[in-house]
């Protein structure tokens, strides 16, 4: 069918209530199919606004011909990371708030370029919410320098969330690099051990461990240890990655590794799954789901939602999920 697509150029809030947040969850809700541009980043809660982060005009006008050289807009409104995290929130009926730790100038093609949100202004953030909001859960995505790893890591220390959700981020869809390499020791040392559960692909968990990709089972179960030695709770290694009829996941606790199976999907509409099912992972957690239970649900309906990508037409590339599969 043909997608409307609806963009949106406008600031953030952090809070979750208005700005691309809310422009996000409205386009979602009307069955639009939601891009966006971000001019501003706000620290902000439902108390007022602590502080504002002006992204340079060049990084808008990268965004905004990102977009239009890609999606089909019909609309835009002036006002696959943060908006796939935000539409699998609402999708799963959890409230989205939202830290904007990076930018990408980015389309179903590729990343054209990467726009680092300074360390102090992810501490605003960070504060601003959890000043103000009861939070269930922590999904964290994409981390580009190793300055907001560590503000990242302070702040969570010191604000205790119950459940933190790492899905360590290292390569998008079309395969550009999105994570720093001098940010890879960062994350493993300061972000894992804080997490309930980290969610690395294959070639992730590969990274995280300077070892060739795992090839068998034996071989992913033993990443997914070693993985879980660095201070997490549980490891879910992905494997979407790999081959064969169907794409089975490893949950890997302290005593036991279970495996989630489902059937491989032949679509090339997969961009922001990674992003989305460690989001839908928290949204259990945050709606106290036990661990397992989280997990077996996310994958439950991230499988239908890239069941149901081909529904979608958006873009020249890596196509979306469909987030809302179960509504329209």
């Amino acid at each position: 069918m043909t997608t409307p697509v609806a963009l949106t150029i406008a600031g953030s809030d952090s809070s979750g209530g208005a700005g691309i947040q809310a422009d996000l969850k409205t386009f979602a809700a009307l069955g639009v199919y939601g891009a966006s541009v971000i001019t501003a980043l706000t620290a902000q809660n439902t108390r007022g606004v602590t502080g504002i982060h002006a992204v340079p005009a060049e990084f808008v006008t990268g965004q905004i011909d990102a977009v239009f050289s890609d999606l089909e807009i019909g609309a835009v409104k002036i006002g696959a990371g943060i908006q796939a995290d935000l539409k699998t929130f609402a999708a799963l009926g959890v409230y989205g708030a939202s830290v904007i730790t990076a930018l990408t100038a980015q389309n179903t093609r590729g990343v054209t370029g990467i726009h680092a949100v300074p360390a102090e202004f992810v501490t605003g953030q960070i504060d601003a919410v959890f000043s103000d909001l009861e939070i269930g859960a922590v999904k964290i995505g994409m981390v580009a320098q190793v300055a907001s790893t560590d503000a990242i890591a302070a702040a969570l220390s010191r604000w205790a969330p119950r459940h933190i959700v790492l899905d360590p981020v290292m390569v998008a869809t079309s395969g550009d690099r999105l994570l720093a390499a001098e940010a890879v020791d960062a994350l493993r040392t300061r972000l894992i051990p804080l997490a309930a559960v980290i969610t690395p692909n294959l070639p992730e968990a590969a990274a995280l461990l300077d070892e060739p990709v795992a090839a068998s089972e034996a071989e992913i179960e033993s990443q997914g240890r070693r993985l879980l030695a660095l201070g997490c709770r549980a490891v879910l290694v992905k494997g979407g990655h790999g081959e064969g009829a169907e794409s089975i996941d490893y949950l890997v606790g302290a005593d036991s590794t279970i495996t989630l199976a489902a059937p491989r999907i032949a679509t090339r509409n997969t961009h922001g799954t990674g992003c989305s099912l460690s989001s839908a992972i928290a949204a259990g957690l945050a709606k106290g789901e036990d661990l397992e239970n989280a997990v077996r649900n996310a994958k439950a309906w991230i499988s239908a939602a890239i069941a149901a990508a081909d529904r979608f037409s958006v873009g020249h590339g890596h196509g979306p999920i469909h987030h809302f599969h179960r509504f329209y």
